[in-house]
């Protein structure tokens, strides 16, 4: 199952944090082998848009051509409230390389990563699923289970996985990229506690004729978030908060999406097209653009969760599997890859004891302060009363983490204290 050499760190998940990660790790001259329980990328996502500190990491290792290829750039937010614009963040004023933001598919962001790993001669092991993890001190002895599918029905297509090979093998490490019902997570007995309110966005992705420009729109209305996401192609997605009562008809899953699924109209009331413009003309009523060719329609929950640790002996978390944000600021992804940096130095320098609760302080001090749980923002004297009153929600909101994310803050006279050393 895995290469000609016995990989050093296993990397379970094959999302864009794992992909990354294990090309981090690669760089730093680590064998890596990546197993996924799925059998390709996924073919849509909800964390499509890259942090201007993201696109210099990727910089980095040579892929941002390829990814700014696929992509829509965007170099401000504006913040709205349901009948006005009322200030904006310059992503265009980061003292970086790199300032915009990227929006593209998470299916291009994957595959980029995948045949960056490939001409390196790292391949992912698709169909695999981890059944076992007994960790040692030195060691983790895994069990591996082969997946095939049949797929049955007529109307209604339905497919069954079966497991149809299994194998051991031992690694020194292993990284859970494997998202918030991670197994390395759950193997590792870690909580996995819920840090803040859940909410429910019902979410439409549609072609119009607006004119969206460079510009993220975020209405932060008085009782619920809503943002316009200018998408390549002329397509452009929403995303409304719903009040969690009414949103129970139809949650979408977390897990990674391999299939487009088409949904009837008038199946769901909460998604149906007279829907949309009832909630554009009650909470963005200057949206003037068309609605054309919805390519697709959901309802998704959001969680806050935050591990309460990122690891333990010789099993660690990044991305989802350690911690889940809302939507707007898309920070598990994006801080996601600078877990998966810091992790691949950790191992590079011997990963002893001492480095790794290094790792673990320094990444769980970044999300308190991220999900709001330390360090609160404030509006500072003289900020306008409209934004001083969302300071808090628009550090969860806004698309950026550490001091590039204090300085966006900053520009509209909200005061944050970003963790020391991030």
């Amino acid at each position: 199952m895995f290469e000609r050499k016995k990989p050093e760190v296993l990397v379970v998940g094959a999302g864009p944090v794992g992909l990354f990660t294990a090309l981090a790790l690669h760089e730093r001259g680590k064998q890596v082998q990546i197993v996924e329980k799925e059998r390709r990328t996924g073919t849509r996502s909800y964390a499509c848009t890259l942090h201007a500190a993201s696109l210099g990491i990727l910089d980095g290792f040579g892929l941002l051509g390829e990814v700014l290829a696929k992509a829509r750039r965007l170099r401000s937010v504006g913040l709205y409230d349901e009948k006005q614009r009322r200030g904006a963040l310059a992503i265009g004023e980061l003292v970086e390389d790199h300032s915009f933001l990227a929006v593209l598919r998470q299916e291009d962001l994957e595959n980029t990563l995948v045949e960056a790993l490939a001409k390196r001669g790292v391949h992912v092991t698709w169909n695999h699923q981890v059944a076992r993890l007994d960790a040692h001190a030195d060691h983790v002895d895994i069990e591996l289970e082969k997946l095939s599918s049949d797929s049955t029905g007529y109307s209604v297509q339905h497919t069954e996985w079966f497991v149809t090979k299994t194998m051991q093998e031992s690694v020194p490490w292993v990284v859970g990229c494997d998202g918030h019902r991670s197994v390395v997570r759950r193997t590792a007995g870690i909580d996995y506690p819920e840090v803040g309110p859940a909410s429910e966005f019902a979410v439409f992705e549609f072609k119009t004729d607006a004119e969206l420009g460079d510009e993220m729109r975020l209405v932060l209305a008085e009782d619920s978030t809503n943002l316009c996401w200018p998408l390549p192609g002329g397509y452009c997605r929403w995303s409304f908060q719903q009040p969690t009562e009414e949103a129970v008809t139809m949650r979408e899953s977390r897990e990674k999406d391999r299939d487009m699924v088409a949904l009837p109209e008038g199946v769901f009331p909460t998604l149906a097209k007279d829907r949309l413009a009832e909630l554009i003309a009650q909470r963005a009523p200057w949206f003037r653009g068309s609605v054309d060719s919805m390519r697709w329609r959901m309802l998704v929950r959001f969680e806050q969760r935050l591990a309460t640790s990122f690891g333990k002996g010789r099993l660690w978390l990044l991305g989802d599997s350690a911690h889940l944000a809302g939507p707007a600021g898309v920070h598990s992804m994006n801080v996601g890859f600078r877990e998966g940096l810091a992790f691949a130095d950790a191992i590079a320098k011997g990963g002893d004891a001492a480095t790794m609760a290094a790792f673990d302080a320094a990444r769980l001090a970044e999300w308190r302060g991220l999900l709001g749980i330390a360090d609160a923002p404030q509006g500072a004297a003289g900020t306008d009363p409209w934004i001083a009153a969302r300071a808090e929600r628009l550090l969860a909101c806004t698309p950026a983490a550490g001091a590039d994310l204090r300085r966006l803050l900053g520009q509209v006279g909200v005061d944050w204290k970003a963790p020391a050393g991030v």
